[in-house]
């Protein structure tokens, strides 16, 4: 069988089927654009389209090819990379593996009727797909040279260019078949001390050249280059985005120069590093409406590394993610991009399966190549069956399958039958990660087990059930970073098991935490059958506000962490006992909020007054919540967030955005 062919999204009967959208169905959007892994982000805009590719790693098939009109409601074409098989790695055999290598750091262009997808692999060439229609099929072919971090760029005069590698870039002409330098054109255009970093976006605007990159050296941040040649001389804007997190603090991490074994030296993130989740890796685009966006991926903490879409604002010839009068800093949710028509809510994946179709959805990827013959939708109509080959442990086993896992908070409930298991298998439902975790089913002479592996501590949780279909779920937050299991055997009650378990994000598979189907056998042999009827992902909060805004009701708000907050009266605002404010819909996502007869008003500097009137942009706030939940407001009137000053206890709108640390006083709670 393919290893995973196409298929038109349907609803899985009696599954869940809300799942995460950026539209907010009133004309704005919230980031991040897919609440799952979607790192180093290309995009390009052909006719009506744009169309989009990132990293997968060593997860198979790879390099997934989205398109949109709006730049917020994506949709999936395909993968142009249906498998990698350069030796036992690939396929996790003779101990070896290729995890966080694979598929990585694609350029994604068009040119000439020709679609070209340039990627890097670990100890290859780099890798070319090609393909005239972006929905495939996409030929394959190896570059003579490794090229990290590339971006092609076809110049208007018929000549190829590539910039790659890090800190110290290069540029280089290619040949006419793109698969090597031409001779005694390769030439460094960066030092080391000028900051560039890597993750290049090579774009020619207006007859200039530009270079967009990540620079990670002291903290994530977006530096950009220009010139008037390929070859230089290159001036350097050390930042164009930076500190820009929307509030996300830095989550848990394994502890640099730990052992990668249990027990697992996991560190808390320090909430003070305001640079560690901001946007850094990504490009821009220009509209058929005239406007430019910014796209970025960002460190999402557990969940992976997430993208988010950003307003540019040109601004002495850079462009500056953000809006103007606070550049560098952008709002997680704002006005979707301007269309010809509006544009239907769509998103990539169909996320919970009943593997009821010839054919595995899109959303699954398996864990370094499978064994075809060991995994079939076929010999069991309506379940995926899953033949147990040997492995040591579950990092191991070979034909997981897999998906990201999303949030915030997610729930995937898996349905097994494990009536076909043999001595020594183990199959079930796995958070996979390092350290990972594992909920599921074993098999020994003396029956059935139901068994929570947490492999940070080493421990295992086993109850015994008797039965041959089993139910088992992770309830996974990702804002905690923390994760339950439970298991039934009826389908309604879920009994937990074991502890919680923390999740981490890492630099050794690169990838977030993703959601796994597996059935493996410690004995050394091929063991028996595992089907799994279907898997139910559940999202409580699939939008980008968790709480709907009060429109048409008075709320009182308090500074986070304090008792007192914004107090209007008399004309006045001041910070104190909080006092009721109505709140009005302004629409596109703002409201005024009113104090009896007047609107809370902003001026141009920042400052802030009750005044009467009709309200209009000065009364205007962006209702944003910060990924864990908390409000801000940011004024219409100067971009800027409102918050109080904890020097002189004063409310001002000055703030360029909420920090990873919560006492910076543009955080709000309301009731």
């Amino acid at each position: 069988m393919p290893a995973v062919a196409q298929q038109e999204a349907r609803p899985a009967k009696g599954l869940s089927t809300k799942t995460w959208t950026p539209d907010n169905g009133n004309g704005t959007f919230t980031n991040p654009l897919f609440y799952d892994e979607f790192s180093d982000p290309d995009m390009i805009h052909v006719g009506d389209w744009f169309y989009l590719t990132g990293t997968t790693m060593h997860a198979m098939p790879g390099l997934p090819v989205l398109r949109s009109k709006d730049l917020v409601n994506w949709e999936f074409l395909s993968y142009a990379s249906p498998k990698l098989d350069f030796g036992p790695q690939y396929r996790q055999e003779d101990g070896k593996s290729i995890y966080g290598q694979g598929i990585w750091a694609p350029s994604f262009r068009y040119h000439d009727g020709t679609f070209h997808i340039f990627t890097n692999v670990n100890g290859r060439g780099t890798q070319i797909y090609t393909a005239t229609d972006p929905k495939g099929p996409w030929q394959h072919r190896e570059m003579k040279r490794i090229l990290h971090d590339l971006s092609v760029l076809f110049d208007d005069d018929g000549k190829v260019y590539v910039v790659w590698d890090h800190q110290e870039m290069k540029v280089a002409q290619l040949t006419d078949d793109l698969t090597d330098i031409v001779p005694g054109t390769e030439k460094v255009v960066f030092s080391k001390d000028q900051g560039m970093g890597e993750g290049a976006h090579f774009l020619k605007i207006d007859g200039k050249y530009y270079i967009l990159s990540a620079n990670y050296a002291g903290g994530f941040r977006m530096p950009a280059a220009r010139a008037d040649n390929p070859f230089g001389p290159w001036e350097v804007n050390h930042s164009i985005s930076t500190d820009e997190g929307f509030g996300l603090a830095q989550g848990n991490r394994l502890k640099q120069g730990a052992p990668r074994t249990a027990p697992f030296d996991i560190v808390p993130g320090n909430p003070k590093q305001h640079n560690a989740t901001a946007i850094h890796q990504g490009g821009i685009v220009f509209t058929p409406a005239g406007e430019w966006w910014g796209y970025s991926m960002m460190d999402y903490n557990s969940v992976g590394r997430l993208l988010s879409l950003s307003p540019v604002t040109w601004h002495d010839g850079w462009p500056y993610f953000g809006l103007p009068g606070n550049l560098g800093r952008n709002p997680r949710t704002w006005v979707k991009p301007k269309t010809a028509e509006a544009q239907p809510i769509r998103v990539p994946y169909e996320r919970s399966d009943d593997f009821s179709g010839s054919s595995l959805k899109p959303v699954w990827q398996w864990n370094h190549v499978p064994v075809d013959d060991k995994w079939s939708l076929a010999e069991r109509p309506g379940f995926l069956r899953l033949r147990a080959l040997p492995a040591k442990s579950f990092w191991e086993a070979r034909n997981s399958l897999t998906q990201r896992a999303i949030g915030p908070r997610s729930s995937p409930t898996v349905a097994v039958d494990v009536a076909g298991l043999k001595d020594g298998d183990v199959a079930g439902l796995a958070l996979l990660s390092l350290p990972y975790a594992t909920l599921g089913v074993e098999k020994t002479s003396t029956g059935l087990s139901v068994a929570v592996f947490d492999q940070a501590r080493n421990v295992t949780r086993r109850v015994p059930v008797a039965g041959s279909r089993v139910w088992l779920r992770a309830d996974a937050d990702f804002l905690t970073e923390k994760a339950r299991f439970s298991y039934s055997v009826d389908g309604k009650r879920f009994v937990p098991l074991g502890d919680e378990f923390t999740m981490v994000f890492q630099l050794v598979t690169f990838q977030g935490v993703r959601y796994a189907l597996f059935n493996y056998n410690t004995l050394g042999s091929e063991g028996g059958v595992a089907d799994f009827d279907s898997v139910d992902i559940y999202q409580p909060n699939p939008h980008g506000l968790m709480r709907a805004i009060p429109v048409g009701k008075a709320v009182r708000l308090t500074a986070f962490g304090a008792k007192a907050g914004l107090h209007g009266a008399a004309g006045k605002v001041a910070v104190g006992t909080p006092s009721p404010f109505g709140v009005q819909d302004m629409g596109l996502g703002r409201v005024a909020l009113r104090a009896g007869k007047q609107y809370l008003t902003v001026a141009a500097d920042g400052a802030v007054s009750l005044a009467g009137g009709t309200p209009g942009q000065a009364q205007s706030f962006q209702w944003i919540e910060t990924p864990t939940g908390e409000l801000v407001l940011m004024a219409i009137a100067n971009n800027r967030f409102l918050r109080v000053d904890p020097s002189s206890q004063t409310v001002v709108a000055d703030s360029p955005g909420p920090l990873t640390e919560s006492g910076d006083g543009t955080r709000w709670m309301w009731k």
